[in-house]
């Protein structure tokens, strides 16, 4: 297997990450008839997804949301191949922090803080452009892939600028070390592993179980939480702005974190839906009937 991988990886996926982005533009035309049109990956899931999200639309709007989707799809995963050997000066071109100093006032007052945002846009190119602009050491949490090779070659792609990884095993001994103010990265959108130790509440017309995580690192070390947009400029072009702040955890109620992070990505999914990642099988649990909200 590892033989295979180390083909795959260094026979396909480099020659395609060192290709200039007009070429890596062509192969995602090219994908976009492939998955789309010819294969239709997981076209049931993304459309039933789309249609619950917004029953108020028609079924042509929500095929224009499909559609755009899979054309936004495919731009992700060749930039995201591009990320393997995208130089410095292109992330600084290509991806723009706008307001670095909204998170900056947190490290001047000695505080760090959770950042918490959703698959929204391109999260693998804000992966490593996130670290250089802030005064704070970014770190993210994820959860490791299945495959070891291609989970060490996703880490050290998006840590080769500065950036941080941490599997959600060890997020709490991150928490806990002494070793200079950081911004720690949540994704928040995601489906939980089980549909219980989660928060429940609606989101995008539909009862969604909520990973309950940095609300619940935030109250027990009293880190602000702060939301962030990542805002597609154009096609291979991105911003992002630090967007909202709770600055006292824990004097909010039980879930009011949660909710409230995930009502900000929500209105962004609203406004331009295709940006998000429909293919995520989101509402695969429901919940439990004997679910007791803690607050």
């Amino acid at each position: 297997m590892r033989f295979l991988n180390l083909c795959f990886y260094y026979g396909v996926l480099i020659p395609i990450s060192r290709l200039p982005y007009r070429m890596l533009y062509f192969l995602s035309d090219g994908l976009y008839i492939i998955i789309y049109k010819l294969v239709g990956y997981r076209k049931k899931v993304v459309l039933q997804n789309i249609a619950n999200s917004f029953p108020e639309k028609t079924s042509s709007e929500h095929q224009q949301i499909v559609k755009g989707y899979y054309k936004h799809l495919c731009d992700l995963v060749v930039e995201s191949i591009k990320v393997f050997t995208i130089s410095a000066a292109q992330v600084k071109e290509r991806f723009t922090i706008i307001n670095p100093e909204y998170i900056d006032r947190f490290y001047d007052k000695g505080q760090s803080v959770i950042l918490a945002g959703g698959h929204y846009n391109n999260w693998e190119l804000f992966a490593v452009a996130i670290d250089a602009p802030i005064k704070h050491k970014a770190v993210a949490i994820y959860k490791p892939l299945s495959n070891l090779f291609f989970d060490e070659k996703m880490r050290s792609s998006r840590s080769k600028y500065g950036l941080k990884m941490i599997s959600t095993k060890s997020a709490r001994a991150e928490f806990e070390k002494e070793d200079g103010l950081r911004v720690i990265i949540f994704g928040i959108d995601q489906s939980p592993g089980r549909s219980t130790n989660c928060y429940w509440a609606q989101f995008l017309n539909q009862d969604t179980a909520m990973i309950f995580g940095a609300e619940k690192y935030a109250k027990e070390y009293n880190y602000p939480v702060i939301s962030g947009r990542i805002n597609k400029v154009k096609r291979g072009y991105y911003s992002f702005e630090f967007t909202d702040a709770i600055e006292e955890p824990r004097q909010t109620a039980h879930g009011e974190i949660t909710r409230r992070v995930n009502y900000l990505l929500e209105q962004d999914i609203i406004a331009k839906p295709e940006y998000w990642l429909w293919s995520h099988r989101r509402w695969k649990h429901k919940r439990p009937a004997d679910y007791v909200d803690a607050g």
